[in-house]
């Protein structure tokens, strides 16, 4: 028995007269929810995730979204048919699919003649036989539709700052008549929308056309101790008190696990923001990098001794 695939917008859970913002964000706060890294070896956050990629794939795109509104899920079908009516010389604009029934003018215009008024089924079973090349009424034809470029397919991925900050590798795994595995590469600086294109590996052409392309939509996950602006980072770098005081160094963390050491000056303020130039993330484009931004944190001391104690109350004395 087939199955019935849920609509698309109630697997995102939004509106038909959704924005694309709107989408956006349903996508991101679902994705995140049912992403199988955060959700190991449970079947069913994978299989809600693959679900709710597929409906974003089509919803995010304006073209992809108004035919899948038209026509619903038989969408890539029915444009497929279209397409070869119209390589086959006919006008597809006669059949209205499903709700507005067979035009005769347009029919007749567009050099076909039938006496089906089953609208869009109609065309579709008539077409069959155009392809085919067998009989039809009182005289038969051979036409052969021409090759057509296969539709291009998106698909989420999230990964974390470190990742972006390095690039990285990631397995997919393609779902179709012969399931494969695809390594993809992800360039460093990728961020939140960025599009990686990995070429032929969309889906197949028609009557043997080229495959189309596979588009990588990126997110990248929140970093809990970095802060990403554009190619900047920002960090908080805790300084102990009498460095802050007297001077000396402390060292930054950076996204893919070292550490830069940095000069604090005498008498530097609490959040007095430091410029690592150069350290922050690398420009997707290949023109430098971004700023590593450093913001001391005063680490006030604690369980003082009797000695400490009174020099405190000493410095109090001196500086009122």
């Amino acid at each position: 028995m087939a199955t019935t695939k849920r609509d698309y917008y109630e697997i995102l859970g939004v509106g038909r007269n959704a924005s694309e913002k709107d989408i956006r964000a349903a996508y991101r706060k679902l994705a995140r929810k049912y992403h199988p890294d955060l959700n190991p070896n449970d079947k069913t956050a994978e299989a809600k995730f693959k679900e709710i990629g597929e409906a974003y794939e089509v919803l995010s795109d304006p073209q992809k979204r108004a035919k899948y509104d038209r026509y619903g899920h038989d969408w890539q079908m029915r444009e497929a048919q279209e397409e070869a009516a119209r390589k086959a010389g006919f006008d597809p604009s006669a059949f209205h699919g499903g709700t507005g029934g067979f035009n005769w003018e347009s029919a007749r215009s567009g050099g076909f003649w039938s006496t089906s008024n089953s609208g869009f089924d109609g065309f579709s079973d008539i077409l069959d036989e155009i392809l085919r090349g067998s009989a039809g009424g009182r005289s038969s034809w051979r036409t052969k539709a021409a090759p057509s470029r296969g539709q291009d397919v998106e698909h989420p991925l999230e990964i974390s700052l470190a990742e972006a900050y390095t690039g990285t590798t990631r397995v997919l795994h393609i779902e179709g008549p012969e399931n494969r595995r695809l390594e993809v590469k992800i360039p460093a600086g990728v961020k939140d929308g960025s599009r990686v294109r990995i070429a032929g590996e969309g889906s197949p052409g028609l009557m043997g056309g080229p495959k189309g392309d596979l588009y990588l939509v990126i997110s990248v996950r929140p970093d809990p101790v970095f802060e990403r602006k554009d190619d900047d980072l920002y960090v908080e770098v805790p300084v102990p008190l009498q460095t802050l005081i007297l001077g000396g160094e402390v060292y930054v963390p950076t996204p893919k696990g070292t550490k830069l050491a940095l000069k604090i000056p005498p008498e530097t303020q609490n959040g007095k923001l430091f410029r690592l130039g150069g350290q922050g993330m690398p420009n997707l484009q290949g023109t430098g990098r971004g700023d590593l931004y450093a913001k001391v944190k005063a680490v006030l001391p604690t369980n003082l001794s009797q000695r400490e104690r009174e020099l405190f109350l000493e410095l109090a004395r001196l500086r009122s």
